[in-house]
């Protein structure tokens, strides 16, 4: 029967004590569900301006009691976006990986004993300890950690990106509800103005004075009128949609606007001066930079494991004739056929990959800058032009709204009139929800216009 030893309980009590010492125990918590209703009200939501990575956003006072303004609103969306909360997980992953790259691989011990099956003179139970460690393992691990590290810097820069473009959806959805608010109100002024008509119409055509071939102009407007409401009301629902859940508010949440739309209106001077820093700026940009730097890593760390692995180790051990011997091993791969370059040549076209990735999104970048920029000229000019048209249109439908009155002009007539001003309202208010889009995709391009003259490394991501 195997009896141990006193060295054997003695080398079994250090390697415990060790392993208790130098291990810490994770514990379980469970972690609910939530039901993803959404919060309730803007109160219920924070928007500390502290963590805020913007400056313009960080420096706003943030007090929805009298509405929300375009910037506060983009700080909701930065602070309780349900994407960005998506986007801060991943950053939290490529972190916890970063800490694992680092850490150095557990020695491997070997235990093992040999019992006589027969009772002889001198003979004893034999029993080996032996301790190894993975040497290769520490040749790479600097490679590891500095790809782990840049590859959690991208993710980063990764999540600050997406936070400007959710800075930018919001102000592009504040815009968009102000916009479609102003449309309802001109159809429903309109709407009003109509009934009028709509009931001389219809009262002449019940006593026979008309026709439906004349009345149809009338018919027709006010009808056209009223799906333009309707399609409104659609375009609002969807806006509306789509900026509560922006903010993490449930569907039902009120949820009440103020102010003006965001315009901004970069000098020539500041965007060519983003443009000029836009590698060192942008954290898409830098983003792929750090992805790049990452895999250079992973490559070098690919070429440092074409050398053969090596594992070296230690042993104390007894025969069963009580002789104690004391020991060390060498295991090495034999590089005969592999030798990584498998490996090797996958991060090598990778690289390339990514590579060519960042002069693309480059060029890509440069080209959307210049198009949004030649189009902004355009829809300035427009804005001016039919300004000054609808202007002249509103004034001519005034008139001719007191000349109806006054039995001087035909209804026909008039509803004509009222038709175009109408039209040239909305094509007016289209042409300025246009304008603000592109503004504010182009700021988001450049990186924003509150940062040009700030330093040109962006902040950290913003976390909670």
């Amino acid at each position: 029967m195997f009896t141990p030893t006193t060295r054997t309980v003695a080398w079994l009590c250090l390697i415990l004590a060790i392993t208790s010492t130098l291990s810490a125990c994770a514990t379980y918590h469970d972690l609910p569900l939530d039901e993803g209703h959404g919060a309730g009200s803007v109160a219920q939501l924070g928007a500390p301006t502290a963590a805020m990575s913007l400056p313009v956003l960080a420096t706003h006072r943030f007090d929805p009691s009298d509405g929300l303004d375009a910037t506060e609103v983009a700080m909701l969306a930065v602070a309780n976006s349900p994407s960005l909360r998506l986007k801060r997980d991943e950053l939290g992953i490529a972190r916890a990986q970063a800490f694992a790259a680092g850490l150095l691989p557990d020695p491997q011990l070997a235990v093992s004993t040999d019992i006589p099956r027969q009772s002889a003179v001198g003979l004893s139970n034999a029993y080996s300890l032996g301790l190894s460690e993975d040497i290769s393992a520490l040749l790479t691990r600097s490679s590891r950690k500095a790809a782990a590290r840049s590859q959690a810097e991208q993710v980063n820069l990764d999540l600050l990106w997406e936070e400007w473009q959710t800075v930018a959806q919001a102000r592009l959805l504040f815009d968009q509800v102000l916009n479609l608010r102003a449309q309802h109100d001109a159809l429903d002024a309109e709407q009003q103005a109509l009934a009028q008509v709509d009931r001389a119409i219809t009262a002449a055509l019940q006593a026979g004075n008309l026709t439906y071939d004349g009345a149809s102009v009338g018919l027709n407007a006010v009808a056209d009128v009223r799906t333009r409401l309707a399609d409104n009301a659609i375009a609002t629902h969807q806006a509306d949609s789509e900026l509560h859940l922006l903010l993490g508010l449930a569907a039902d949440a009120p949820l009440q606007l103020s102010g003006t739309a965001y315009a901004p209106t970069p000098t020539a001077q500041q965007l060519q001066t983003a443009l000029h820093h836009l590698p060192q700026r942008r954290p898409d940009l830098l983003a792929l930079q750090a992805g790049y730097q990452s895999q250079q890593e992973k490559l070098r760390g690919a070429i440092l494991a074409q050398f053969p692995a090596l594992t070296l180790g230690f042993n104390s051990a007894r025969d069963t004739s009580a002789v104690y011997t004391n020991g060390f091993s060498i295991g090495i791969t034999l590089p005969l056929f592999d030798r990584n370059r498998g490996n090797i040549a996958i991060e090598r076209a990778t690289r390339q990959q990514l590579h060519d990735d960042y002069a693309a999104r480059l060029q890509q970048t440069r080209s959307d800058l210049q198009r949004i920029s030649s189009d902004l000229t355009t829809l300035d000019g427009q804005i001016i032009q039919l300004d000054t048209h609808a202007h002249q249109l509103d004034q001519a439908r005034d008139a001719a709204g007191r000349a109806w009155l006054a039995g001087t002009l035909d209804w026909p007539t008039w509803l004509a009139i009222r038709g175009n001003a109408l039209a040239a309202d909305l094509q007016l208010l289209a042409l300025k929800q246009e304008r603000a889009r592109q503004s504010i995709a182009l700021e988001a391009l450049l990186g924003n216009t509150d940062l040009i003259n700030t330093s040109s490394v962006p902040r950290q991501a913003t976390t909670r």
